[in-house]
């Protein structure tokens, strides 16, 4: 039976030096753990290490940070070239490309360098743990660990055992997080784990709206921002995010649910991304970025603003149902996955209750009833629950 040891005093790796590796670098070497940060091109090394003493001396000058404490998080961190300075490693987490092949090569040669205790997590947002834990010789000892981006800043890591992960090791992980001062929640490995999954409709619902003509984007975005409370509205998001990113994720929960139509990616969005619209950081998405170009106004009308909401919230919550029927996740893990991890302004299953099971079915129903399309069948759990409030 393997001890694993994961604590404060452990020496972490990392492999991948972008922003997301070097992100919970820093988080890991800002509670005292020793840290490698690997990567096998040597321009980013160097890049990496540049943008984390320029960012920590930022925060020293914000005063968020002492100097103090800036000179020790950058002494507990080391970056490498070599992988076999690996060996010494408690917990080694994969930051790089989303591709299973890839990912399979990196911890079939990382079993070659470690010892048996040394624990192996991927920060795949989308692919499946288990499927990466089956290129290892012992895939008890692999576990997902999904920082969000920045990893510095959000608060959220999704922590996921696959089939094979040792049963201890969910419960070791989440200690280690609650240490590195952030909020851990455990899921099943399942497509897109519990933030990618349910927040599918967020994006894909808001484009069909604007696709039927239904509304434009500035007033779908006004509708969740004013009337639902979100920080930004869909189309604002994904701009943000990026629809490079953003697509690839829905494309992959779609595909990885056997093309269920709940997930079904919209052609609007394809098309931006074909174009190379990509959002802000090209300059142009669902919105222009380009300096003076005049946004889009919304229509403030707040009878067809609630509708909006009402369509979306109600396709949110559905999801949330989904998965806390199937067990992906517990009640509370959902709600504090969704507040955590993407702002929502409340916890999907605690705002249905508070919205009405009975409102939130109806709207389902209907819009089920007008469609005939099974992207608008109410879950089962819904129906369910809204017999006993």
């Amino acid at each position: 039976m393997n001890t694993f040891n994961i604590t404060l005093s452990s020496k972490i790796g990392i492999i991948g030096s972008g922003a997301m590796g070097s992100g919970i670098a820093q988080v890991a070497a800002t509670e005292g753990n020793e840290v490698l940060v690997y990567d096998n091109n040597e321009g980013a090394l160097i890049k990496a290490e540049a943008n984390l003493k320029s960012g920590l001396l930022k925060l020293v000058d914000k005063q968020k940070i002492t100097q103090d404490k800036c000179d020790a998080i950058i002494k507990n961190i080391k970056f490498v070239s070599a992988l076999e300075t690996f060996s010494e490693c408690n917990l080694i987490i994969e930051a790089i490309v989303e591709n299973l092949d890839v990912k399979k090569k990196v911890f079939t040669n990382l079993e070659a360098i470690v010892c048996e205790n040394c624990v192996l997590a991927s920060n795949t947002s989308s692919l499946s743990i288990t499927s990466i834990a089956s290129a290892c010789k012992f895939p008890e000892r692999v576990i997902g660990i999904h920082f969000f981006n920045p990893a510095t800043l959000m608060p959220l890591v999704e922590i996921i055992p696959g089939i094979a992960t040792d049963e201890r090791l969910a419960e070791l992980c989440k200690t280690l997080i609650l240490e590195w001062k952030k909020v851990p929640v455990i899921c099943k490995d399942t497509p897109g784990f519990i933030v990618n999954r349910i927040a599918r409709p967020y994006y894909g619902e808001a484009m069909r709206i604007v696709e039927e003509g239904i509304a434009d984007i500035a007033t779908v975005d006004w509708a969740m921002k004013t009337i639902g409370g979100f920080k930004m509205g869909p189309f604002e998001l994904t701009d943000l995010i990026g629809h490079d990113v953003n697509y690839v994720v829905t494309e992959t929960v779609w595909k990885e649910f056997y093309y269920d139509q709940r997930f079904k990616p919209s052609l609007l969005q394809k098309r931006l991304v074909e174009a190379g619209f990509l959002g802000k950081k090209t300059g142009r998405g669902f919105y222009n970025y380009k300096e003076g170009v005049v946004q889009p106004s919304s229509d403030e009308n707040t009878e067809k603003g609630k509708l909006i909401f009402d369509r979306i919230i109600a396709m949110l919550i559905n999801e949330a149902y989904d998965a806390l029927n199937l067990k992906v996740a517990s009640e509370e893990d959902i709600d504090l996955a969704m507040t955590k991890g993407v702002n929502y302004p409340k916890g999907l299953i605690a705002w249905s209750k508070e919205i009405g099971l009975e409102n939130v079915f109806s709207t389902l129903q209907n819009l089920y009833d007008n469609y005939k399309e099974d992207r608008y069948r109410p879950n089962i759990l819904l129906k369910k629950k809204r017999l006993s409030f």
